[in-house]
């Protein structure tokens, strides 16, 4: 078989390298080219800027002050450009400036804020917040939201919400007027209250509701004891910070608002489902939510939602209630004394996610997750402090 011809040019280039006085005429081509330079560009060092500086450094930048009036601004200034960016458009586009228009016609009353200033004002024996001269009014029934003269701290916050809304088109949503629906739903639990008609009304719907939360709650369910080497010595277990937690907010509800009841865990040990309360237990405390107010029934209401548990919510509600469930105006139910921290907001909402301090203290936090839910988690509660609390003054 003949040979592959690239074994003899390999041999015959070999024997022109062995060649005693190489010149450049004798190399062959291959060689030739292995000699040529890539570039023929000189070489050159960097030249390194020299650092000219003296003092201290300066100061890190700090973010500016939030305010409601700034966030204001800033939500007007947005809305601002988002109508010269759609006006942008529509030049842009001639063919879609009919349809532009006629849309633009139909939604420039939502759009636009129909009133300027926000106020609130006394009518009546009762504080009414005044868009303008229009008085704030329900949306179901159109009648016009009334507080009692007990609650001026509620009426502000109130005018505070509707004054940072930028258009109209924003009271049309729930989540960007929390006040204002709940302010409502108390009032139409007082309004089902005095038609007091046949059949389950609206208090006992809500009263049932909030009673399966005591079976489910999450101050009564432990986590299993620790094994030998699930956490690192000197470690608190999560079973034991949920019992601590528990025992302080039961022993006051069971001595000071609920006196002869016995409230005990629903779910502990290796127990898969939670165990039901005696039904006497559970017959006092459905009588006692009857007995609510309709601001302290709806505060409750929003409480519990919220916490996902019905003790941390009544433990919150009679700290802060100017009602009957309070133990006076001024001092709380828990008869703090001057300078002592009272049991707030902070504390219920550390009560309601006693497991997910836990296990985020451990593993860490999951950004715009485990933080957006620690501060709305903070607003519904403030807003059941808003709702209940009061001067006393009839």
């Amino acid at each position: 078989m003949k040979p592959p011809t690239r074994i003899a040019l390999r041999w015959a280039l070999r024997q022109q390298l062995q060649c005693t006085h190489p010149n450049p005429t004798t190399l062959p081509l291959i060689t030739r080219q292995r000699q040529l330079k890539i570039h023929t560009t000189p070489s050159a060092p960097a030249t390194v800027a020299p650092i000219h500086g003296t003092g201290p450094p300066p100061e890190p930048p700090t973010p500016a002050a939030d305010s409601p009036t700034s966030r204001l601004e800033r939500r007007k200034k947005q809305a601002s450009l988002l109508e010269k960016a759609q006006e942008i458009r529509q030049q842009s586009d001639p063919s879609s400036a009919p349809k532009a228009s006629g849309k633009k016609a139909r939604d420039n009353a939502l759009r636009k804020r129909f009133w300027e200033d926000v106020h609130v004002r006394e009518v009546d024996g009762a504080w009414e917040v005044h868009l303008d001269k229009r008085p704030l009014r329900r949306p179901n029934t159109k009648e016009i939201v009334r507080l009692p003269l007990s609650k001026p701290l509620l009426a502000t916050a109130l005018a505070i919400e509707w004054d940072m809304l930028v258009s109209a088109q924003q009271a049309t949503r729930q989540h960007l007027i929390p006040l204002t629906s709940l302010v409502c739903r108390a009032l139409d639990i007082a309004d089902d209250d005095e038609a007091g008609g046949k059949g389950m009304n609206l208090r006992e719907g809500i009263a049932g509701m909030l009673l399966r939360y005591l079976d489910t709650d999450s101050l009564l369910c432990w986590a299993p004891p620790p094994r030998e080497h699930d956490l690192p010595e000197g470690a608190e277990s999560l079973r034991d910070r949920q019992k601590r937690a528990a025992e302080e907010v039961v022993g006051f509800l069971t001595s000071r608002v609920w006196p002869g009841v016995e409230i005990e865990p629903v779910l502990d040990g290796e127990s898969i489902m939670p165990r039901s309360h005696p039904e006497f237990t559970r017959q006092i405390v459905q009588g006692w939510i009857m007995g609510l107010s309709p601001w302290e029934l709806a505060g409750l209401e929003r409480g519990v939602l919220a916490g996902k548990g019905l003790l941390g919510a009544v433990r919150l509600l009679v700290e802060w209630s100017e009602g009957f469930v309070g133990a006076g105006v001024g001092d709380g139910a828990s008869g703090a004394a001057p300078g002592q921290r009272r049991f707030g907001v902070e504390e219920a909402a550390r009560l309601a996610s006693i497991e997910v301090d836990w296990q985020t203290e451990r593993w860490g936090e999951v950004e715009d997750t485990h933080d957006v839910e620690k501060e709305d988690l903070r607003r519904q509660l403030g807003s059941v402090v808003l709702l209940v609390s009061g001067t006393g003054r009839r």
